[in-house]
């Protein structure tokens, strides 16, 4: 592929579309360009083309699939030869309201026909309106905005490290240590991966920050143990565990948390950046359990696509941290908060909510139905649309397998889980034809064991 046809690829697409669709509605189109270019001609885009010329320009960190995908609509994504693909993956958990929103589409157009950046040494509506609206909807009194769930994080620990120093001024030595736990998966910077259990993950980076201890996920009694000793500033954890395997905690470990903590001075840390805003059915995936934590750290589906993260905090927290002791230069910027405001409003409507709910049940019911008989299915889990299906192989050979068949799925845990999020608005037809290629893809497994 050309470097002219890589620039114009996207755009082309784009332009291909718009085409049409004006065309269709009957609306005249005139061009009117100064500059002469040369568009690509589609049909000779070829996916092995794209992947070796990326191959020669980016740094080596992904483990890309071998697609190149160029548009979506709904739930639907395409790639540069155009097939079709159903995407239970919503880029990661991120794309709630799917591919192309006609309400998020609207939020960024108009907004970037206004202001798009101008920092946080201004004050602008788009995030003002936000930050009312995640108050209004949840246990915190304030918000600090970010670009991403491990920056989140990072965010977190340092308020609770403040927190610890404010709280214990004439103490040399406040609490500074952290507890998180087994599975779990916090992000990549230096503090956030300090938090996440994967070893693969830490030591090429060693030594990370220190002072993090890991505890078996849903074991009370050495979590009480270790708040109890005074050391720790704050405890870290997923209400639903997603990279980790799709594990949920149960009330009565978060309970014990919230508990300890409490009577400890230590704070309680909720990462709801893949298991929040909506997936589960609820809003917040700790209203299930009817226990709040001090912070809860947000991010991926929050602005449907474009970066963002947020920080959660109570009052108490709140107090503790003053000017200039964290801060982001492209943080919380107008048109990323507008594109939040329309997914919020959307997302946090009682009816939508409903559905995720009734879908999710009805989606797992189905999994369980058609895949639960399988003697390499161990396990169907999850809640609403975040569900995982736990195998005795590696999963890899199932999603590839699924990809070949027109259906997109992630892997988590120790690589054995598939882990279906798809976007929110999915529809019960879509699930079931997910269900299908899945059940159809099974075989493959066969000969996996043999191997």
């Amino acid at each position: 592929m050309s470097y002219s046809s890589s620039i114009f690829l996207n755009n082309t697409l784009y332009l291909r579309r718009s085409f049409n669709n004006a065309r269709s509605s009957g609306i005249r189109i005139a061009a009117c360009l100064n500059v002469e270019v040369q568009a690509p001609d589609l049909n000779s885009i070829k996916c092995k083309e794209v992947m070796e010329e990326s191959n020669k320009v980016f740094v080596g960190t992904y483990a890309r699939v071998p697609l190149v995908l160029s548009s979506g609509k709904g739930c639907k994504l395409y790639d540069v030869e155009g097939r079709e693909y159903l995407d239970l993956t919503s880029g990661i958990a991120v794309n709630a309201l799917g591919h192309g929103d006609p309400d998020w589409i609207k939020a960024v157009t108009q907004q970037a026909h206004i202001l798009t950046h101008v920092s946080n040494l201004y004050y602008t509506l788009p995030q003002l309106e936000l930050a009312k609206r995640l108050i209004a909807s949840s246990f915190a009194d304030r918000v600090f905005f970010s670009n991403s769930g491990t920056e989140a994080n990072e965010a977190a620990i340092k308020f609770a490290r403040k927190f610890q120093r404010f709280s214990h001024p004439d103490e040399k030595q406040p609490p500074v240590e952290f507890i998180a736990f087994s599975n779990c998966f916090h992000g990549r910077t230096m503090g956030a991966v300090a938090l996440t259990s994967k070893e693969h993950y830490r030591s090429p980076f060693e030594p990370v920050m220190p002072g993090v201890t890991f505890l078996e996920y849903g074991n009370i009694q050495a979590a009480k143990e270790l708040i109890e000793s005074g050391k720790i500033a704050a405890v870290f954890v997923e209400p639903i565990q997603g990279e980790g395997g799709i594990y949920s905690a149960t009330q009565a470990f978060l309970q014990a948390l919230r508990t300890a903590c409490d009577s400890a001075g230590s704070l309680l840390v909720f990462d709801e950046v893949q298991c929040g805003l909506g997936r589960t059915g609820h809003l917040w995936a700790h209203e299930a359990y009817g226990i709040h934590p001090d912070i809860m750290t947000l991010a991926k589906p929050l602005a449907g696509g474009l970066p963002i993260g947020a920080v959660l905090v109570t009052e108490r927290v709140a107090a503790a941290i003053n000017y200039g002791d964290h801060g982001s230069t492209f943080a919380g910027g107008p048109l990323v908060c507008n594109a939040a405001v329309a997914v919020l409003d959307k997302i946090s409507g009682p009816g939508f909510l409903a559905s995720v709910t009734k879908k999710g049940q009805y989606f797992k019911e189905l999994l369980v139905k058609k895949l639960g008989g399988n003697l390499h299915v161990r396990e169907v889990r999850g809640v609403g649309l975040i569900i995982g299906v736990d195998l005795n192989v590696p999963a890899s050979p199932l999603v590839e397998a699924c990809q070949q068949s027109g259906l997109l799925v992630l892997t988590a845990g120790k690589g054995n889980v598939v882990r279906l999020v798809p976007p929110l608005t999915i529809t019960e037809q879509e699930l079931e034809h997910a269900a299908e290629i899945l059940f159809n893809c099974l075989p493959v497994l066969d000969k996996t064991a043999k191997n």
